[in-house]
């Protein structure tokens, strides 16, 4: 199936739920959906700068976000109010679900950092992961979840991330 072209003006609302609550909502505009990868472009979402340390998330940047409906991660192309690309910051998460002009994804705590360059890949937040309590409450997701983180960084530490979002 070809990509479908959003539609001219339209917002879809984001949804990232957490732990069974909704962690942040924002409003994304569609740029294509072609049956398994959904891909929306927003504005950072927060008032003010995030600074990770390895990256700063700061007003003006834009995040063109890749959300799968059979994958568990999702892939933000994150660039800054310039154009020049920043990195890709990767979610686990459960696969996204679409319904009408509602994109609600599941955080699963992993993430995953890649630096513009591909030089810096950094595994993120593995301790919010084994606190999250998922391995014994669903060990079947927890699973898939590092499979998920595991696949992505030999993705981006082989041929990058680059590909997987063109």
């Amino acid at each position: 199936m070809s990509a479908r072209p959003a539609d001219s003006g339209a917002t879809w609302t984001v949804t990232l739920v957490k732990a069974g609550r909704t962690k942040i909502r924002y409003p994304a505009e569609p740029v294509a959906d072609d049956g398994t990868r959904i891909s929306v472009r927003a504005p950072w979402a927060a008032p003010d700068v995030r600074d990770f340390g390895f990256v700063r998330f700061e007003p003006g940047d834009v995040l063109t976000e890749h959300y799968w409906r059979d994958r568990w991660y999702a892939v933000k192309e994150v660039r800054g109010a310039s154009g020049g690309l920043k990195g890709w910051y990767c979610d686990i998460t459960r696969p996204a679900v679409l319904r009408g002009t509602g994109l609600v994804v599941e955080d699963l705590d992993l993430d995953l950092w890649v630096s513009a360059d591909g030089a810096s890949v950094l595994r993120l937040d593995e301790d919010e992961f084994e606190a999250s309590g998922l391995a014994g409450r669903d060990p079947v997701a927890a699973e898939a979840a590092v499979r998920a983180l595991d696949g992505l960084e030999h993705l981006a530490r082989t041929e990058g991330l680059a590909g997987l979002v063109a």
